[in-house]
């Protein structure tokens, strides 16, 4: 009967036991040198352990034996883990708690394969789960993105905005860095692990050259970039090339018309591009239609007319204007290091005496007038030079309210508004029972009596004007 119980028990430890289950989705694909976040749950009987008994979980690399070999990621202190996982793979859950979460950073070709997750607690659960995840690693395609208006006007300040999304703030962040010869000589701007500010002043010579933000996680080496082309208006004489607006939708018809013997070939030009052209036979002038026009459609459009005796062009400066689309605003937290984009009606949680920042951003041509309001009342900028950011150092509770970004432009103007609630930081303090009671009632007792009384270890703090 002995030999029989051991029997059974040995072939459970290999064979799936229904009452050990295991959630999590079946396969992943991450970039290389990006993180990945793979929520995991598990159930197992109450055999055999109590609530304070711990819980040890262990992730293996199929094909490892989960009694000899090191795991990729353990709770266990006495257990070492794989050379080649360790301070990349991190099990996050608590198995204690039914959770299995894993955590892969700077992602590398040799990691992938197939994984399982192994549960230990008390005398009986002893159990792997052969309810695996595949994991994919493939090449990093993710660019980062560049907000910088589409014309810039020489000699006037733009400010240039590089973001890198991530999707977990476990993840470490990446560093930024800036090329081109736009380049200030004082260097960047504030620079955040999900943006970088750049303040830039162009000049005409910067016209048609190449600006670069480049993002790089210095452990593992990988980089992505994104380049734009910067477009710096002519500074010529007034009618030396004539300049036409239009607005975003409108038709526009130009024509091109020479006079020559023999008949001229003509084209429409744009930049590189040659949009439309006619055969020297066809007398008629050459039209370019823009049924409606789009704002990637500025630019200096030349008509060039040749035959074989020589060749002559007319340009003209075509500028798309349209009011602030894509209105949002970028937060950075100082407790935080997910970079939050934020839509219109956002409610923004915020710890007491944490720093906060707000980037609002927005495209249109000619570039909008950014500005911040609390309530009714416009708030001076914390940059005159870039009123589109709003920075609390030491966020207050009466800073709580609705803060709102206005993009004003003549052709409309646009809004993005969000609330800001301040909450108290529970258990904040020495660490002792008595202080943080103390602690948890002040904080009670000035939330309930909207009174300033939570302590914010002494240091002073910014406040906004009061409405």
């Amino acid at each position: 009967m002995l030999l029989l119980l051991l029997s059974l028990l040995l072939a459970g430890s290999q064979a799936q036991d229904p009452r050990f289950k295991l959630y999590m989705q079946g396969s992943v694909t991450v970039q290389e040198g990006l993180c990945v976040y793979m929520p995991c749950s598990i159930s197992y009987p109450w055999i055999g352990w109590t609530e304070s008994t711990p819980a040890y979980g262990y992730w293996f690399k199929e094909g490892t034996d989960s009694k000899t070999d090191a795991p990729v990621a353990t709770n266990n202190p006495n257990r070492e883990v794989q050379t080649w996982t360790r301070d990349r793979f991190q099990l996050l859950g608590n198995p204690q708690s039914q959770s299995c979460s894993l955590v892969i950073r700077e992602a590398k070709r040799e990691d992938m394969g197939v994984y399982y997750f192994r549960v230990e607690r008390g005398n009986y659960v002893h159990y792997n789960f052969r309810t695996a995840f595949s994991l994919e690693v493939t090449a990093l395609t993710q660019e980062p993105d560049v907000y910088i208006p589409e014309t810039l006007d020489p000699g006037r300040p733009v400010t240039v905005i590089c973001v890198f999304n991530w999707a977990f703030e476990e993840c470490p962040a990446p560093s930024f860095s800036w090329t081109g010869t736009a380049l200030p000589s004082r260097g960047t701007g504030p620079t955040t692990p999900h943006f970088s500010v750049l303040s830039l002043t162009p000049r005409p010579e910067d016209h048609d050259t190449d600006l670069t933000c480049r993002v790089t996680f210095p452990r593992s080496g990988v980089s992505t970039q994104r380049t734009v082309r910067l477009s710096v208006a002519s500074q010529q004489p007034q009618g030396t090339v004539p300049h036409a607006q239009a607005q975003k939708g409108q038709f526009l018809r130009l024509l091109c018309a020479a006079d020559s013997q023999p008949p001229a070939t003509l084209s429409w030009v744009l930049g590189d591009r040659v949009l439309s052209w006619s055969h020297p036979w066809d007398p008629r002038p050459l039209g370019l239609e823009l049924p409606g026009v789009r704002a990637g459609d500025s630019g200096r459009y030349t008509c060039l007319a040749e035959n074989r005796l020589g060749s002559q062009n007319h340009s003209l400066e075509l500028s798309v204007q349209y009011p602030p689309e894509n209105l949002t605003v970028l937060v950075s937290q100082a407790n935080r290091t997910v970079l939050e984009t934020l839509g219109n009606d956002t409610s923004l949680l915020v710890l007491e005496g944490q720093s906060l920042r707000l980037v609002c951003v927005t495209l249109s041509n000619p570039p909008a007038t950014l500005s911040w309001a609390r309530g009714s009342q416009t708030l001076s900028p914390s940059q005159p030079s870039d009123p589109g950011v709003l920075e609390l150092p030491r966020v207050q509770m009466e800073h709580e309210g609705e803060f709102t970004c206005h993009a004003q432009h003549p052709l409309g103007s646009r809004h993005v508004s969000l609330s800001l609630s301040v909450h108290c930081e529970w258990g904040r303090g020495t660490g002792r029972t008595g202080i943080n009671i103390f602690g948890h009632l002040v904080c009670i007792y000035s939330y309930l009596l909207r009174e300033k009384l939570c302590k914010t270890d002494g240091i002073s703090t910014v406040k906004l004007p009061e409405t």
